[in-house]
């Protein structure tokens, strides 16, 4: 693994990639791409000078092979990452996670990349009487971007079958951590939270909060990425990307006012279509195939985000 593109590189979890990559022995070249409609440029500026960044959009097939070009593995980052986005723009969603995803694996088959590890989602999963969700559970997705996440990697698996293409597809479950926008009316659950707390005021959550998610923090996901681009039996698998405990969005905010020393009740607005009940990782054959170990556990991954946030105010 010499050199290396991210596709989604100025994104929340692209960005923290680059820099798991920049640590990572034997990568020489780093090559960034994103079309900023989600990412930041702000959120690579302290890595600007040592690695290559194009502003460009995977629904571009042209751009994309001319940047693949020497290009060993590919981190397929790029998404609109959110389940109410794509109910409220199921036409654009589909362009970017479906098309554009289907252009990342077409351009890397041309330009002989060697792997592509393709961020998928556990939203594919939807309800399920099965805790915690293993990979061999037949997939219920409820929402246009549960279905486009895993319609990549029914094009991945295809790809590798078809055209050799090495592809290994990872189902994130609720990932956080710096560098995730609170700004938008998407933005995931923790980044809102972290950013009430630090305003002292009291957050909405959508349903009763009950709602239970393995929340991992973003660090984790980085080493899952790096083991899935090194394992020489990855390839054609799909991995669980969590930490394999849950929580309820209640006690979520509970702890969060722990540590910030708060007593402020949330607002409780009706639940959102789309959204799943329950989520919780297995993690058997991401240990067992990979040696994944996530290391940094709730609470310690609350404070980090903490302090970034209190520190980027």
């Amino acid at each position: 693994m010499k050199n290396v593109l991210v596709t989604g590189g100025a994104g929340f979890i692209g960005s923290a990639l680059i820099r798991g990559l920049l640590e990572e022995p034997g990568v020489e070249r780093i090559v960034a791409l994103d079309n900023l409609l989600t990412g930041h440029e702000r959120n690579l500026a302290e890595v600007n000078n040592r690695i290559e960044f194009h502003n460009a959009d995977i629904r571009d097939l042209a751009a994309l092979e001319h940047l693949f070009t020497d290009i060993d593995v590919v981190f397929h980052q790029a998404a609109i990452p959110s389940v109410p986005r794509s109910i409220d723009d199921p036409q654009l969603t589909h362009e970017v996670n479906i098309n554009g995803t289907f252009n990342v694996l077409l351009a890397a088959q041309r330009r002989k990349v060697s792997r592509v590890v393709y961020a998928a989602s556990s939203s594919a999963y939807g309800d399920t009487v099965v805790l915690p969700k293993i990979e061999t559970l037949v997939p219920r997705p409820k929402s246009p971007y549960a279905v486009q996440k895993l319609v990549g990697e029914y094009y991945a698996r295809t790809f590798l079958d078809n055209y050799g293409l090495a592809t290994v597809c990872l189902r994130y479950f609720n990932v956080f951590g710096p560098r995730q926008d609170p700004a938008s009316p998407y933005s995931g659950v923790i980044a809102l939270f972290c950013t009430a707390a630090l305003a002292q005021r009291a957050p909405t959550i959508f349903g009763d909060g009950e709602q239970t998610r393995d929340f991992t923090y973003v660090d984790n996901i980085v080493q899952l990425n790096l083991l899935a681009a090194r394992s020489p039996t990855a390839p054609g698998n799909v991995y669980n990307g969590g930490v394999g405990a849950r929580i309820t969005l209640n006690e979520l905010w509970s702890k969060l006012q722990e540590l910030e020393g708060l007593d402020l009740p949330p607002r409780y607005q009706p639940g959102r279509a789309g959204d799943v009940r329950d989520s919780q990782a297995d993690l058997g054959a991401a240990r067992r195939d990979l040696n994944y170990d996530p290391r940094i556990d709730l609470t310690e991954g609350l404070r980090r985000t903490l302090a970034w946030y209190r520190a980027s105010a």
